[in-house]
């Protein structure tokens, strides 16, 4: 009985000591009003199911289709150099 009683002791002041300690309430960000639109629980819901085709389906693909020896196959054009003011012209420019 005596144990059982120190155990109820024990528990009772971890628990007072946890919700009487001091907490502050912080986010990590500032709310707006772009957050009140209920369509955003909507977007909260899908952004993740979108992510995850990204990285799971379309990034393999096209992996796979922007390879060298595939590019003519599956008609992918390289992008443009973001780093460069030069727009890309294919390999036809190298005729010219």
């Amino acid at each position: 009985m005596r144990r059982a009683l120190c155990g109820l002791g024990l528990g009772l002041g971890l628990m007072i000591a946890v919700v009487g300690a001091p907490a502050s309430a912080e986010a990590h960000d500032a709310y707006d009003d772009s957050e009140s639109n209920p369509l955003r629980l909507v977007a909260y819901l899908l952004h993740p199911v979108g992510f995850a085709t990204e990285w799971l389906v379309m990034r393999p693909i096209h992996f796979a289709v922007s390879q060298p020896q595939l590019e003519r196959v599956f008609g992918h054009v390289p992008h443009e150099d973001p780093f460069s003011s030069d727009p890309y012209r294919g390999e036809e420019s190298d005729l010219y």
